[in-house]
């Protein structure tokens, strides 16, 4: 059941994805999703677990936003997943915009400590080789979401291109977030009795992992490229 806390509010409520289920519902999520994947300081949203929990209470959400009782599970899933990737697309052409705006301004500028342009070039031959996956595939690990899609700008990416794997990626880690808890819920309650409901410290502790331990690999493995 979806309720209201706001009057106990902590910052690190930001990183439970139920405080943002009990506090807005599916309006925020969608807001979330938006910041995540458009805005420099969305990176630290927790992305793939809030989608995942969603997924959870799929039903719950769409019903208590429209005031309805559709009691279809399947068509509360597919509205929750159109709207949530509609988010995600238009968050990913807010980066892409704001990256092709500051992008001239950056290859115009001279290399400092901090700054090496010719990051910007190795980039740049990067996305022109493999932007479409980047674009698909950082959909799916945390912080990197937030930034491909405003390096894509920087470095001039094709537009069409851009929009073509900016929907297909959203598409695709939405859809497979909110079905894998809509689902999961259902089979594991049914077989095991565990109810993810009352553990989801144990959703986002196990998405955290498995997000993040294949960047970390990569980060520190001696493959220098």
């Amino acid at each position: 059941m979806l309720h209201t806390t706001l009057l106990s509010f902590d910052w690190l409520n930001l990183l439970h994805p139920d405080w943002y289920i009990n506090n807005g519902g599916l309006w925020f999520i969608v807001f979330v999703v938006f910041a995540e994947t458009g805005l420099f300081a969305g990176f630290f949203l927790p992305g793939d677990s809030l989608l995942f929990v969603a997924g959870i209470y799929s039903n719950d959400l769409v019903q208590s936003a429209f005031k309805t009782q559709l009691d279809n599970s399947l068509l509360d899933l597919l509205i929750l997943g159109v709207l949530i990737s509609s988010a995600g697309i238009i968050g990913n052409m807010v980066g892409y915009w704001f990256g092709k705006k500051s992008g001239p301004f950056l290859f115009d500028r001279k290399d400092t400590f901090f700054f090496k342009k010719k990051y910007l070039y190795q980039a740049k031959d990067f996305y022109e080789k493999h932007g479409g996956g980047a674009i698909v595939m950082g959909r799916f690990l945390p912080i990197v979401r937030t930034f491909a899609p405003i390096v894509a700008g920087i470095v001039q990416m094709d537009r069409k291109r851009f929009v073509f794997f900016n929907v297909v990626g959203s598409l695709a880690w939405v859809f497979s977030m909110i079905t894998a808890g809509h689902y999961l819920q259902t089979i594991i309650f049914n077989s095991f009795g565990f109810d993810l409901k009352k553990h989801l410290e144990v959703i986002v502790i196990g998405i955290v992992f498995i997000t993040t331990v294949p960047v970390l690999f990569k980060m520190l493995s001696k493959k220098k490229s």
